[in-house]
Formats: structure tokens, sequence, C-alpha cells
């Protein structure tokens, strides 16, 4: 279990005015950035502007106060779209807040077991794969705003998608269309000309200004706005508990594990980045606390999954922000705009929020990084190519369970193709030996005697493989003597293979000698019982003591 030890304790112990006003000018500056963020994630997710709102306030601040990162920034990110869209499609609103609160207690549990760790194992194809799936899922969620589109009710499929936007092009509205354009070039072309304000809420600000001039003074009101589609909502609302049922909870497992390990993922990543640039070093297992406490809490008041969001971090640490008080006045900021201003959030495009998410789905795609998988090994190029694939076209559940899945079964062949078995017939070469008591002469293996020479683990795959090869050999030695000092672990399957192997030679009537073992594996063999089959006198500590014992099991021919 861990010490809970949030990074805004010790980072209080030396705190200074100086410091104060760095994280009040970076956690102004976050919140105002998030806003936007905030709204086109929540009306993205398929819920209204304001619960975008609300999750970045509240888990922006539980994330920073019970962080285990001094600059992590939290709330609503781009990659949880999908997988909350697909879940209130599927089991509505109380569905959402359900599986949020479970994957909450999941990733508690993962902090406080020191797992936070393992996370880090998920093979990096799969992290690009699903992320740029995710992507491309965003941007295609995003055409109907975009262009304006009148079209049915949309599929929760791809390709359906695509096939209602061909069908439905004629309805384009071109001052929607200029609308989301624009945004999209404002977005781009900020950053040349100003690092600290970011380029989605200056085009919110101008193109809600412009539709809202178009509206009242020239007549044009065919682009749509939040407030054409939401009641705007400024009042935080009582926590409700929603009603638990098992049957209900079986069915939201899935979803709720991959919010955990989504949200696990995207949460250490944007810590480990930040430790590159702030040369801090996060507790990851404190950190995914947070992030559990978080999601517990959030959907309560309405809010849907969070974590810790790198674009949101990396603005704090650039404007100057080094403990979690700056992220903790993000949320005040953030609580103050939704209490004071959010009724103004009715005027905001909705086309123009589809140009502030198609430039986040381009900057998730990672399609550089996705090219330069694509000359890796075929084996990660699979990995990568499945996960993106079942991504977009079925969803993110199965994506992540089928990569981790082909992932495995890729690692498990690669360590098969390293690991070696050999025979040695006639004789041993003391000069590329380690184990032998004297390296003056060749050891002469004894007629009737073979030795076999495993390098490498001996787990399930190469268990088979081991015995297949001496099925292949089809000869009946009085004595095999296995050398496993090469051998760094066992599994059960090894176990059970060495065991039948065994007690099959002994009905041929072939002893089996077993050479240098090392104490890792002995104790595994020890505890499985296994000696007690085999003999403690048949397990040797070097090559030299092996040939010894099997001169004398083996029973020369008597001459005629």
């Amino acid at each position: 279990m861990i010490e809970f030890r949030p990074a805004l304790l010790t980072s209080l112990k030396h705190y200074s005015r100086e410091k104060f006003t760095a994280d009040l000018m970076a956690g102004i500056i976050v919140g105002i950035v998030a806003l936007p963020l905030a709204i086109a994630f929540g009306i993205a997710s398929g819920v209204s502007p304001e619960k975008g709102i609300i999750t970045a306030i509240i888990a922006g601040f539980l994330t920073s106060a019970l962080g285990g990162s001094r600059v992590q920034i939290g709330g609503p990110t781009g990659a949880f779209i999908v997988i909350v869209y697909g879940i209130i499609q599927q089991y509505g609103i109380e569905g959402l807040t359900v599986a949020t609160i479970m994957a909450g207690v999941f990733l508690i549990l993962l902090g406080l077991f020191r797992l936070g760790t393992i996370i880090k194992f998920i093979p990096y194809p799969i992290v690009v794969g699903f992320t740029s799936g995710i992507a491309v899922t965003i941007f295609t969620t995003q055409i109907k705003d975009l262009f304006g589109l009148t079209t049915p009710e949309m599929p929760g499929d791809f390709a359906g998608k695509w096939m209602v936007y061909f069908q439905n092009f004629g309805t384009i509205d071109l001052w929607a269309t200029a609308v989301g354009v624009i945004s999209v070039a404002i977005i781009a072309l900020t950053p040349r000309f100003s690092k600290k304000i970011p380029g989605s809420l200056i085009a919110i600000v101008v193109m809600t200004l412009a539709v809202y001039l178009l509206k009242r003074y020239a007549g044009i009101d065919s682009v749509e706005t939040i407030g054409d589609r939401f009641t705007i909502n400024s009042q935080l609302p009582d926590a409700v508990i929603p009603a638990l049922s098992w049957e209900g909870m079986k069915g939201l497992l899935p979803a709720a594990i991959t919010i955990a390990v989504l949200g696990a993922i995207e949460s250490l990543l944007s810590a480990t980045v930040a430790d590159g640039v702030t040369g801090d070093k996060h507790n990851s297992n404190q950190e995914l606390v947070a992030q559990g406490i978080a999601n517990v809490v959030t959907p309560l008041f309405g809010g849907i999954p969070a974590t810790g969001a790198i674009a949101r971090t990396m603005t704090n640490i650039n404007n100057g922000g080094r403990t979690p008080v700056a992220g903790v006045i993000h949320a005040v900021v953030l609580l103050l705009i939704f209490l004071f201003l959010m009724p103004l959030a009715q005027y905001i495009p909705m086309a123009c929020l589809a140009g502030v998410l198609v430039v986040v789905s381009y900057n998730m795609s990672e399609w550089r990084t996705f090219r330069a998988l694509m000359k890796n090994p075929r084996s990660d190029v699979a990995v990568l190519l499945v996960t993106f694939l079942l991504t977009v076209i079925i969803d993110l559940t199965v994506a992540i369970e089928v990569g981790l899945v082909l992932a495995c079964l890729l690692f498990m062949r690669r360590v098969m193709e390293t690991t070696d078995i050999s025979v040695i017939r006639n004789e041993i070469d003391p000069g590329k030996e380690s184990d032998l008591e004297s390296h003056e002469e060749h050891l002469i293996i004894p007629r009737g005697v073979e030795v076999y020479e495993i390098d490498g683990p001996y787990f399930f795959g190469i268990a088979n493989k081991f015995e297949e090869q001496m099925v292949q050999l089809g000869d009946h030695a009085q004595v095999r003597i296995i050398r496993m000092r090469k051998v760094p672990f066992i599994d059960s399957t090894g176990i059970h293979n060495l065991t039948n192997l065994c007690r099959i030679s002994q009905q041929e009537n072939t002893r089996i000698i077993l050479s240098g073992v090392n104490p890792k594996v002995h104790e595994v063999l020890h505890k499985a019982g296994f000696y007690s089959l085999l003999g403690e006198e048949n397990i040797c500590p070097n090559i030299n003591a092996a040939l010894r014992r099997a001169k004398e099991l083996v029973v020369e021919p008597k001459e005629k």
C-alpha cells in the first residue's frame, strides 16, 4: 500500500510569494485555455456544455490537490470522447455515471497496490494505434457541425456516418463552413503571434462575435449556436448517487476498465512528459489515486471521465506554474466563469467548436509517429494497424483488448525465437563453457548419454518446443542431461512439461538429470514438488557433476 502524500503538501513546505505569483498567472491562463476545450469535449461526448466545465472544475481541483505531480492539470480530454459517447448511446447518462465511478475505483486500487508502473509496459504501437484511431473518430463526428449539414439521426458506426455525410452533402451551409474553416485557420496561425493566448479562445471570441453581428444586422441565422441546441444552466448541481445493481455493473465492466486503462495511460504519460520539461519526478501511484478519486466524485455532480491533460499541463508549465497551486487556481477560475459568464456560452457557434475539435483531432493523430512506426518490424506494424482499425471501425474497448492480446502473443513468439535448444552428443569444449570445475580438457559424453542445453526462459511455448524436439530424435538414451544454467525462469507449463518428460522417460527406462539450475528456478521446482519425482541426487550443480552421475547410471551392454 502507498503512503498517501500528495505533491501539494510537499510543495507548500517552502512556498513563497514569488511562487504564488507565478502559479497565479499560470492558473488564470490555464483556466482560460481550458474553458473552450471543456465545452467542446462535453458537447462532443454527448452531454451538455456545462457538464464539460463541471468536470474541468471538480476533476481539475482534485487532481491538483491530491495528485503526485506538481504541474499536472486534470479535466476532460479528447481521448474520452469516443468511449463516453458510446456509453451514453447504449446505457444513457446514468450508465456513464456508474461506469465512471467504477473506473475511478479501479484507478484507486491500481494506485494503492503500487501498480502504476505496470501501465508503462503497454506497448507503444497500441498507444499510438488507439490514439490515432480516436483522432480519426473525433474528426468524423465533427463533419456535420463543421459544414452545417442537415442530416437525419446519425448512426453510431464510422462507415454509417460517412455514408450519411455523402448522401446529405448537398445540404451544406456555406456560412457555417466559413465559420469552421476560419476558426481552424485562427487556431493554426495564433502560435505565430502569441504563445500565451490560446488560439481556440481567440477563435471562439472572434467567431462568436461575428456570428452574433451577422444574425443581428444581416439577418443570417443559419449558423447553429450552442443555445440553439442546449439549454445553458450556470448553477452548480447537487450530488446525486446513481442506482447501483449487480447486473448493471457487470454489463458496464468492460467500459469501466477501458476508461480506467485509458485514464491511467494518458495521465501518467502527461506526468512523464511534464517531468521531462521540469526535471521533477512524479509519484505515479499517488497520481492514479488522485485520478481515481476525481473520477468517483465528478460523476456524482453530472461530470464525465477525466484524466491528466497534456496540452493544459504544458500550458501550465510554459506560463510559469511549478506547484499544484496553479492547478487549484485554474479550477477556481473556471468556477468563477461558470457562475458568472456561462450564459454567454449560448452564442458560441457549433461550427467554431467543430473547428476547435478538428485541430484537437489533428494534434492527437500523431501521424508523423504513425508513419515512422510503419517502418518498424512487421509485428509492431500489425499491432499498430489492428488497434487503429478496431478503434475506428468497432470501438476502443475491443481495440485495446485485441491489441494487448496480439502484442502479448507476438512478444511470446519473439521470446520463443530467442530461446535456443541444442543437443550435445560427443564432447564438451571447456573453452566455451562457464560452469565447469576444470577447464583443462574436453569432457567426453559417455555412450548412451545425451546432453540438452536450454538457453532462455522455459515457459509454455518453449516447453512444447523442447518436447517436440525430443520426440523428433526418436532414440531412447539411457540418460538425458538437461542443462538449465541459462534458464532465468520457469512457469507452471514448463514444470508440467518437465514432469511429464520425467514420467515418460521412466517408462522408457531413461533417467533425467538436471544440471546448473539457478537458485530462482531451483526454488520454483522445489515448491512444485518436482524433486520428489526426480530425486535430489539427480539435481547437479554443474556439468561435471552431472556427467559423473550419468556414468553411474549408464549400464554397459554385455559382450557376447
